[in-house]
């Protein structure tokens, strides 16, 4: 995914003047070509990663259309205060992209993990997020966020889905269990997992890269009684906007994600979606004791 947001965004700097580039090191080296060819438009701060977004919104004011990038947790946590400051207090917008995820860098250690960056987004207002599943659907997101107007954050991963799905975001229906079948819905990069997790349960999978502004439409339209969302992120983000959607009818809600515990480890990437149990298996337990009810 940073290979072909690296090469959208290289491209959308010569297209586009309009288009300015803010680094803090991070992937300084894959830009370099970009920043010779446009110095004034590729600034690259070093690690500071607070001036870093202070210098997008001061970029946005003056009518450029900033994109500001690091791993997550240098993007959003350490740099929270401006992102509330610079940008949303001062009505300045701009195109935040991160890599590393929840978990991509768990062998760095806990300064490289980032569960908690789209929850922090929940506290500021008129954000869009998307968590592209698949490389493909990255140009697409970055061009069409790009060219809108407001605030955006595209949260990249090397997990990804063996196949892309476009859209604008609103639910797509992958496997339709027929009338009264709990509802899955999985974001970005746990779709796979979470179509192997419900192989032969009476389970609808629907798919989006966009948890935020959350398809509520599309949920009211697809969800009976029993709803399952699977995330990437930190468990229970999207709960309150699902709570909200169904508020006027009898639900049961079961929220999937990188759990709260500490687990003060290392380990890869697949060794951490197992012990939040994000892989596969581990979906399914939880699953399959949620409906336990209806599958006796």
């Amino acid at each position: 995914m940073r290979d072909r947001f690296v090469d959208t965004t290289t491209a959308l700097l010569a297209e586009d003047p309009r288009t300015a580039l803010v680094l803090a090191d991070i992937s300084a080296s894959a830009f370099a070509p970009a920043a010779e060819r446009h110095p004034d438009r590729v600034l690259n701060v070093g690690i500071r990663e607070q001036l870093m977004v202070g210098v997008a919104g001061g970029l946005a004011l003056t009518g450029l259309r900033p994109i500001v990038h690091t791993y997550a947790p240098f993007l959003v946590e350490r740099a929270y205060e401006q992102i509330k400051l610079d940008l949303d207090h001062q009505d300045a917008s701009a195109v935040l992209v991160s890599v590393g995820a929840s978990y991509d860098r768990a062998e760095a250690g806990r300064t490289h993990l980032g569960p908690a960056d789209v929850a922090l987004f929940d506290t500021l207002s008129g954000w869009t997020v998307h968590a592209p599943g698949h490389p493909d659907e990255v140009p697409a997101l970055l061009r069409a966020t790009v060219a809108a107007e407001g605030s955006a954050y595209l949260r990249l991963s090397t997990l990804h889905n063996a196949e892309p799905h476009g859209g604008d975001g609103a639910l797509v229906v992958v496997r339709d269990a027929g009338p009264g079948a709990a509802l899955l819905v999985a974001v970005g990069p746990v779709l796979d997992a979470a179509l192997d997790a419900t192989s032969g349960l009476p389970v609808s999978v629907a798919y989006t890269h966009r948890p935020r502004p959350f398809d509520t439409a599309g949920l009211r339209a697809l969800a009976d009684r029993e709803v399952i969302l699977v995330e990437p992120y930190l468990a229970g983000t999207s709960t309150r906007v699902v709570a909200a959607a169904l508020a006027d009818r009898p639900h049961r809600l079961l929220a999937l994600g990188v759990r709260r515990e500490e687990w003060r480890r290392y380990g890869s990437a697949t060794d951490h979606a197992r012990w939040h149990g994000l892989d596969a298996n581990g979906l399914r337990r939880s699953i399959t004791d949620f409906l336990a009810p209806a599958l006796v």
